[in-house]
């Protein structure tokens, strides 16, 4: 390993080893896969996962993340949270994510009293800052603690140290909850939610790993990473998808020619 990422794993290790009972805010991605991972190799039975289940989170991922989990031998729990029927997170502005975290956190805050737990972890790190997060506000308001960003651990460095230590997704793509694909100003609903999933599980029946499906009033934007365009547009396949969509909803469909880009919807407000 490289002995500076080394190091930062050493630093990252003692820090969570000085608050001896932790709660991990798990989502199933390679961050916080890592953190509930060297959690757990701390403390064992002292860590907990635990993962919010909601409209927002596609079932497919919820039991990807549990099914990771069972393997590594790490204790999680299922949380339901209600974000979406908070009226400040359904009004979809652009702080929507601090509104979610809001309710996460304080949710998590009581499963921290009732187990004991004198901290809660995420998995925020380094090059997450350069990407407009307002669920961050939330977190430091909570005293939530990010170990890899205090170790200064980026992206790269996470899925690196996730590979050697045989975190089978460690080259996950990465993810965001299904809210994240409905433009600012344009309020979520549970049947807008699973209008999206349903549509990225078309897409991911296709062979398509990094995707997103943007849905403007059920007018449906598809991105793919550029690679994958020629793919996407290859007209049978693309006349397939078209009818799929159409058949759950969608009014119209339409191709991104940039591709995917991560927080594509947050361009506007600084991301």
């Amino acid at each position: 390993m490289n002995p500076v990422v080394a190091a930062k794993l050493a630093v990252m290790s003692a820090r969570i080893q000085t608050l001896e009972r932790v709660l991990v805010a798990y989502s199933g991605g390679v961050d916080s896969s890592l953190v509930l991972e060297l959690s757990h190799e701390a403390l064992g039975e002292a860590c907990l996962g635990v993962i919010a289940s909601s409209p927002s989170l596609p079932r497919a991922e919820l039991q990807e993340a549990l099914r990771l989990a069972r393997r590594r031998g790490v204790r999680v729990r299922v949380l339901d949270t209600a974000e979406v029927e908070r009226s400040d997170y359904a009004a979809n502005g652009p702080d929507r994510c601090y509104f979610c975290k809001s309710e996460l956190y304080a949710r998590l805050g009581e499963v921290a009293l009732e187990v004991g737990a004198v901290a809660i972890l995420d998995g925020f790190n380094r090059d997450d800052r350069a990407d407009w997060r307002p669920g961050r506000r939330a977190a430091t308001e909570q005293g939530v603690v990010s170990p890899l960003d205090e170790a200064g651990l980026g992206k790269e460095e996470v899925r690196d140290v996730a590979r050697e230590l045989g975190l089978p997704n460690w080259d996950k793509p990465a993810a965001a909850c299904l809210s994240s694909r409905i433009p600012y100003g344009i309020p979520v609903s549970v049947e807008t939610l699973g209008r999206i999933e349903s549509a990225e599980r078309v897409l991911r029946g296709e062979g398509f790993r990094q995707l997103r499906v943007r849905d403007a009033n059920a007018a449906a934007t598809i991105e793919v990473e550029p690679v994958d365009l020629p793919r996407l547009l290859e007209p049978r396949r693309l006349a397939r998808i078209e009818r799929r969509l159409r058949g759950l909803g969608y009014v119209s469909v339409a191709v991104a020619a940039s591709g995917y880009r991560r927080g594509n919807l947050n361009q506007a407000v600084g991301g």
